[in-house]
């Protein structure tokens, strides 16, 4: 059986249809801040152009999406990372990770940069459908 890369949790990703709603909440009510630097530039011209806040726990980033049931297809990929949400780990060597996916027969919908500049993304389900991101940082690109 293949063995993946180590991963680490980067971010969980909650979609909403009311993104300054979501981040008051999460920001008031949880206690959760703006993260001071590390934050990824979205890349709205191709696929998902949605609000997004971003919020930290001074460890694991939260990601408030605002809901786009089309990015998948204005993107041409078959998993959509912002109809329900989905968690996201990073990795440092994407390339074997994607080698672990093919080995283990888990078909993924490779985003590359379409989503955020920087950041190689895929995204596949697991067995009940939950959608996962693993995600690769270029050299240089924001965190």
């Amino acid at each position: 059986m293949s063995t993946p890369p180590k991963l680490t949790l980067h971010h969980v990703n909650l979609v909403t249809d009311d993104v300054a709603r979501a981040e008051a909440f999460y920001r008031d009510v949880m206690g959760l801040e703006r993260p001071e630097g590390g934050l990824p530039r979205l890349e709205k011209r191709r696929g998902y152009a949605g609000d997004v806040a971003f919020l930290s726990d001074g460890a694991i980033q939260h990601h408030l999406a605002q809901k786009d049931v089309h990015a998948g297809f204005r993107a041409g990929q078959a998993v959509n990372p912002v109809s329900h949400g989905h968690i996201a780990y990073r990795t440092g060597d994407m390339d074997a990770f994607l080698a672990h996916l093919d080995a283990v027969g888990v078909p993924y919908s490779n985003w590359g940069e379409q989503a955020v500049q920087g950041w190689r993304q895929v995204f596949f389900y697991d067995p009940d459908g939950n959608v996962i991101e693993v995600h690769e940082v270029a050299p240089g690109a924001e965190t």
